[in-house]
């Protein structure tokens, strides 16, 4: 069997939001029983039918790469992690819909990922509105997944769904939001299921059809981030 081309894509955020068991439904397509903390970086492998049912239909491998650690982490472990950042396809954000500071840091682990030289901590956050032309900016399709739906309580809900489509305009991509101990969220057909295929078609798109195929950019200007709703002690 002939070798497949592949693309890379990070799956990024907080530890304890879910991203292994995330990681494991998508390319094993079962719950994982027993998640354990991720150290360094888990990489698994997922099939994907570009252009699927078109005359340009091509299987890829899809790589993804859960980074684990937190941006509380001291600055050698920061400095490891960044090796996980080279030549990379696409970029998954992964927050736990329970847990606002989770969605507020996925800020923070996009600009470590997209701006490998410069510390996320360093950036700086005030009262305004928040500045969306960093992300409008960036060549590096994103996609945003909010994990443990289930338990939400259903009064919550559209204040928590408004909140994760603010997240969603800022970073100018699309979202799922899923319960990763059941694979329904994902099944075929459902909006989750084209929302991701549309996703890794965009990641295969961008690496092997577009004219630049430079797999990632920085953010060349360094501006203030401001929005009204998030801030960072």
């Amino acid at each position: 069997m002939a070798s497949l081309d592949r693309v890379k894509v990070l799956v990024l955020g907080d530890s304890g939001v879910g991203k292994s068991s995330l990681v494991h439904l998508l390319c094993q397509n079962q719950v994982l029983g027993n998640p354990s903390w991720t150290v360094g970086c888990s990489v698994d492998v997922r099939v994907q039918d570009y252009k699927e049912g078109t005359p340009e239909e091509k299987t890829y491998y899809i790589e993804l790469w859960d980074v684990g650690g937190s941006l509380g982490s001291a600055s050698s472990i920061k400095s490891t992690r960044a090796v996980f950042y080279n030549s990379v396809n696409g970029i998954m954000l992964v927050h736990d819909l329970t847990n606002k500071k989770s969605s507020q840091n996925l800020y923070r682990w996009s600009l470590e990922a997209l701006s490998k030289d410069s510390s996320p901590t360093g950036v700086i956050v005030s009262n305004g509105d928040y500045d969306r032309e960093q992300f409008a900016e960036n060549s590096v399709p994103l996609l945003l997944i909010g994990t443990k739906f289930d338990q939400i309580a259903e009064t919550k809900r559209s204040e928590v769904l408004t909140r994760t489509a603010f997240l969603s305009e800022d970073f100018n991509a699309e979202e799922i939001n899923l319960d990763c101990t059941n694979p329904r969220y994902l099944a075929a057909g459902t909006s989750n299921a084209v929302k991701l295929s549309r996703f890794f078609d965009k990641v295969i798109e961008k690496r092997y059809f577009t004219r630049d195929t430079s797999p990632m950019i920085g953010f060349a200007d360094r501006k203030r981030f401001n929005f009204k709703s998030l801030h960072y002690d």
